[in-house]
């Protein structure tokens, strides 16, 4: 698996700081701290871009919608396709969650 390459006791100190967290204001705060806006805009933009590709837009609808590039959608796509599946378990995690939320 690719990720192997990626472990390392700072990536599991900041993968282990993300799962600490509590809340959504934690999360603003801390990522606020570790990142710069660019930096925490093409993450999200990232995600809103797979959730785009999942619903089945077109690459000119998402890059008109959410300003990725044609290179950024593609790399998001071929993670879609190829990937660790994580676009799709958080996805599917978040639709629940939002789905749940509604009906209370």
């Amino acid at each position: 698996m690719q990720i192997d390459k990626l472990r390392g006791k700072e990536l599991d100190q900041l993968f282990k700081a993300v799962l600490s967290l509590k809340d959504l204001d934690e999360c603003y705060r801390f990522f606020d701290d570790l990142c710069t806006i660019n930096e925490i805009q093409s993450l999200s933009q990232r995600l809103d871009v797979a959730r785009m590709l999942r619903d089945g837009n077109t690459y000119h609808k998402i890059e008109t919608e959410t300003g990725a590039s044609t290179a950024t959608i593609s790399r998001v796509k071929r993670c879609l396709n190829f990937g660790n599946d994580t676009y799709e378990m958080v996805l599917a995690r978040i639709k629940e969650e939002n789905s749940t939320t509604v009906e209370e």
